[in-house]
């Protein structure tokens, strides 16, 4: 991905985070900088991060998005894809996992 792309993926996400979310845009830019920036990190290697359950509580996650860290996947392009949440492989679990992008916590 390059540069202009990288930003065109944070300012698609803010204004979605500005929609669905009901985010000002400062936090908008920041909630989907970290986003981006910890996919772009997961590709290459486990990263440690926070984001908040659906329920309230804080979780903390080891994840990646590395090919050579995660198994194969069958049927992976028959799925629908939903753009509010982060799919990830939790290495912990070694299960796949999501969350949604506008619980990930930034500043811990």
């Amino acid at each position: 991905m390059n540069k202009k792309q990288f930003l065109s993926e944070v300012m698609r996400l803010a204004w979605q985070f500005v929609k669905k979310n009901g985010y000002t845009l400062s936090e908008a830019l920041k909630t989907a900088w970290a986003n981006c920036k910890l996919k772009k990190q997961m590709q290459t290697k486990i990263v440690k991060f926070y984001f908040q359950k659906v329920d309230g509580t804080l979780r903390e996650a080891y994840g990646t998005l590395a090919e050579n860290l995660v198994p194969a996947v069958a049927d992976a392009d028959n799925r629908k894809k939903n753009n509010t949440v982060q799919l990830y492989f939790d290495t912990e679990k070694t299960e796949w996992r999501c969350f949604k992008k506008a619980n990930l916590i930034f500043n811990i």
